[in-house]
């Protein structure tokens, strides 16, 4: 068989085609990104990095005083089944011929003084009683309800939200400690159960807010 040759026009025409078909295939390709990391085992983060949760602060507060005079002292404790004879002896209310053991702190002083809340809470009860004096009661967080007796005014109503250090009344007498004079009766209660007051004023208190 006769090999027949290209002529030399068909040459340059035949190179540009290879050529052009080249640039196609590369232009067709899907490119890789430079961006893209070449690990694909690797895991990136997709979601936010900025959280919309509120941040919890710790606040450490310390339950103060039922009264800012610094003239007022105890005059009667509270009564400690665990104390000794003669501390208990202290903590004695005789009264209509009766013997009590004190159910809180009475704070005393020869002048009348403004009572203040201890922490923050809500009036749960005021009311006027004709041996105890007038009373208020705040319910507290934590469990925590406190009680002010023999008070002469009262500045406060019932479902009243109180800051702490408010002034919710002033000091006063009444029948049941006749003997010690003005003075405030102040009982705590923790969890349901009466405790000495002098254990838990001027203490922090661990708590959470937003």
């Amino acid at each position: 068989m006769k090999r027949s040759k290209l002529k030399s026009f068909v040459i340059p025409s035949f190179v540009s085609l290879v050529a052009l078909v080249a640039l196609l295939t590369a232009a067709l390709l899907p490119k890789k990104s430079s961006l893209q990391p070449e690990d694909d085992a690797n895991t990136y983060v997709t979601g936010s990095i900025i959280s919309n949760e509120t941040a919890v602060i710790n606040e450490d507060i310390r339950i103060i005083n039922p009264y800012t005079d610094s003239s007022v002292t105890i005059g009667k404790t509270y009564y400690d089944y665990k104390a000794d004879a003669a501390n208990q002896e202290k903590s004695i209310i005789f009264h209509d011929n009766t013997y009590m053991q004190n159910s809180g702190v009475d704070f005393v002083s020869s002048n009348t003084f403004d009572v203040v809340a201890v922490l923050n809470g809500e009036v749960t009860n005021v009311k006027d009683d004709e041996t105890l004096g007038k009373i208020v009661e705040i319910k507290h967080d934590n469990d925590y309800i406190t009680i002010y007796q023999s008070l002469s005014e009262v500045t406060v109503k019932k479902g009243d939200t109180i800051s702490q250090g408010q002034v919710i009344g002033k000091s006063g007498t009444n029948e049941l400690d006749k003997e010690i004079g003005n003075h405030l009766h102040f009982e705590f209660y923790a969890n349901g159960q009466i405790v000495d007051p002098t254990l838990y004023l001027n203490k922090e208190l661990n708590t959470k807010t937003n």
